[in-house]
């Protein structure tokens, strides 16, 4: 058929002539961008050299030389000699330049100024060699083009930066800047054009931030200095705009200028300033607050060491007046105890009653207070010791089992094994005002006081069937002067037992529980620490003694300073049948004694002689004689020292005002002591 014949041979010979024209003529750098766009770039460099029907002038020289000024001349030598190698040729500058090196190139120029630009770079130079003007001269006009469009979006890009970009050249001159540079610097019109000099620049900032004109040529120097030697950042206060501006400068490559950023650190500064004087705002406070304080802490201390001296004052006077007070009521009850004991008929013997009892009440408060006063002066030393709790269990049944079965109470007392590690006279005086408690304020039923194991320490419970404490008032009752209403009409009282008590078990560390319901009684307990029986002590002093088991008949001796005091032992003694010597100072007792020595039986004596000491007297009165006569010391004097030194020269101790059955009990108890030692 003619038509198929036409159409194969005429599409046959259109593809050879496209193939040969292709192949015989070399593509302009148009085309050759063109065919970019739809072509791979990812072709290898290969392993030899590109086969190719076309060629240019161009040389791998020209090439590198181009990419060089870009990218320098270090680095693109190390480039192309790498890509030589990797393709096994060698690195000639004057070989032409084929395809594949073209086009490495173009690849490493486009990662400095990036690929539109890196593909026109590399157009020029193809065209330059070409014999098309037309084309390289539109080459041209879009090299020109991309230039200015990147000119403008750098400049745009600078221009909205924060800070005040400026370029200056090698010899000073301004040659690129932003709008911020002008803003910040306030700079005029004239100055804000290409070759503006640096040292115009910096005069006008300087002249902004006050400088006197005869400083200003110094200045200028030392911001010179800085900006295109030691590249130091400058603080400029701009004070006639209230503008704080840093500036800092770098070179640029090949010392061909100097970049110089202005940046607003007005704020900063300011915040900074504001931070500052908060410190020192803060600093005097502190001081001022540290001065108030120290001041404070020397009025306290200076309250205190008052209060300190005020409190021993009033201990000293407490201790002072309470022997004073003491010896008085001492003889008062000496006398009505007299009165009472010889019976007297009618209305005289209720009248000696009622002062007895009246005066007994006046000696418990008194007796009271002074205990509170040495507790809250710290005047109360314990003295810790090992005993067996079950002596002192004892002692408090047959002290309290009169009054209890006066009151139609059973009193019972659980016996312990147990030895305890503590002051034996405190906890017998806390023991005695919960016994005493218990009694008083219990209308039948019993109370019952023993010991519960609790590891290493004892809880000594005291318990009754009294009417019992509700919850809300089982704190009050440890007050000073505090008395449940419930309480009040059943025993007289001033409410300050329970205060003792509290304090006695502070100072010695030991817990004092209670536990209570109305209607169901209490159980008061302190516990204490047990201690191994070998601790054990035996304190007890052996008095070797001729005394009969009568007490009268004795000879007693009776030293005190006070005459109403010698006159109510002697009629209280006279009365249960005692003769009676008395002395009224040391000298006085002496002379009595070498007379009277052989047939004085016991020694009573005052501790406070006017300036004498009773214990010295008694032990040079036993000296003198040569025997162990019994003595008791009668003193207001309460301090542990005073006893302690009583119980090492075997002497007994008693406290006024003194009760006659306490003094009663001591006198029979020499006599029984003396009676089993015959």
């Amino acid at each position: 058929d003619p038509l198929t014949h036409g159409v194969i041979w005429s599409l046959l010979v259109n593809s050879a002539v496209y193939i040969a024209v292709s192949l015989f003529r070399a593509p302009s750098p148009i085309e050759r961008m063109q065919a970019a766009v739809f072509v791979t770039r990812d072709i290898p460099l290969g392993t030899a050299p590109g086969f190719r029907l076309w060629r240019t002038a161009v040389t791998v020289g020209e090439v590198e030389a181009t990419v060089a000024r870009y990218l320098g001349t270090e680095r693109t030598s190390r480039a192309f000699a790498e890509a030589a190698t990797q393709r096994k040729v060698a690195h000639d500058p004057k070989v032409e330049a084929d395809i594949r090196m073209l086009r490495f190139a173009e690849h490493l120029l486009a990662s400095a100024v990036g690929t539109a630009s890196s593909r026109l770079v590399m157009a020029l130079l193809l065209e330059r060699h070409s014999k098309n003007p037309r084309g390289a001269m539109k080459l041209l006009d879009d090299a020109s083009t991309a230039i200015q469009y990147n000119r403008d979006l750098l400049q745009s890009a600078i221009d909205n930066v924060g800070q005040g970009i400026a370029v200056f050249d090698s010899e000073g001159k301004l040659i690129c800047w932003n709008e911020r540079f002008c803003s910040l610097l306030a700079l005029p019109a004239d100055m804000s054009r290409i070759g503006a000099p640096l040292e115009e620049v910096l005069d006008t900032m300087l002249r902004a931030s006050g400088v006197e004109a005869a400083r200003l040529p110094e200045l200028r120097l030392d911001r010179l200095r800085k900006i295109t030697s030691t590249h130091e950042p400058i603080i400029e206060h701009l004070g006639r705009r209230d503008m704080v501006l840093e500036l800092r400068s770098s070179k640029m490559p090949e010392d061909s200028g100097y970049v110089v950023t202005f940046t607003d650190i007005t704020q900063s500064v300011k915040a900074a300033e504001e931070l500052k004087r908060a410190n020192e705002t803060l600093e005097r406070r502190v001081q001022e607050r540290t001065a108030e304080l120290t001041r404070l802490n020397s009025e306290l201390k200076r309250a205190k060491s008052q209060a300190d001296a005020a409190n021993l004052g009033k201990t000293r006077f407490i201790a002072a007046a309470s022997h004073d007070i003491l010896q008085p009521l001492n003889a008062a009850r000496l006398f009505t105890a007299s009165l009472v004991e010889r019976k007297v008929r009618g209305s005289g013997g209720e009248l000696a009653r009622n002062i007895d009892a009246s005066l007994g009440a006046v000696e418990d408060i008194l007796s009271a207070l002074l205990d509170i006063s040495r507790l809250d002066a710290g005047a109360l030393k314990p003295e810790i010791s090992a005993f067996l709790i079950d002596d002192l269990l004892n002692a408090l049944k047959l002290e309290f089992a009169p009054a209890a079965a006066e009151r139609g109470l059973r009193l019972t007392v659980v016996n312990s094994s147990l030895a305890v590690r503590t002051d034996r006279k405190l906890l017998r005086r806390v023991l005695q005002n919960l016994v005493s408690n218990a009694i008083k304020y219990t209308r039948s039923g019993h109370v019952l006081m023993g010991c519960r194991r609790r590891g290493e320490s004892v809880r000594i419970e005291v318990h009754d069937s009294g009417p019992g404490i509700a919850e809300h008032n089982q704190a009050v009752i440890f007050h000073e002067f505090e008395r449940l209403g419930q309480y009040k009409g059943i025993e007289p009282g001033l409410g300050l037992g329970l205060s003792i008590v509290e304090r006695i078990a502070k100072m010695m560390k030991h817990p004092l529980h209670l536990i209570s319901r109305p209607g169901h009684g209490s159980c008061f307990a302190i516990t204490v620490p047990t201690a191994p029986r070998h601790e054990l002590v035996e304190t007890r002093p052996k008095i070797i003694s001729r005394l009969d088991n009568r007490i009268g008949g004795l000879t007693i001796f009776v030293i005190d300073n006070e005459p109403q005091i010698l006159e109510a032992m002697q009629a209280l003694l006279g009365g249960w049948g005692a003769r009676v010597v008395t002395a009224r100072d040391v000298s006085e007792a002496h002379a009595l004694f070498a007379a009277e020595g052989p047939s004085i039986d016991v020694i009573l004596a005052d501790y406070h002689l006017n300036r004498d000491d009773g214990i010295e007297l008694i032990e040079r009165l036993r000296g003198a004689d040569g025997r162990m006569v019994p003595a008791i010391l009668i003193t207001a004097d309460r301090s542990r020292l005073v006893q302690k030194r009583a119980a090492e020269s075997a002497i007994q101790y008693l406290r006024k005002p003194v009760r006659p059955a306490a003094l009663r009990a001591a006198l029979a108890q020499f006599a029984a002591q003396a009676q089993a030692a015959e």
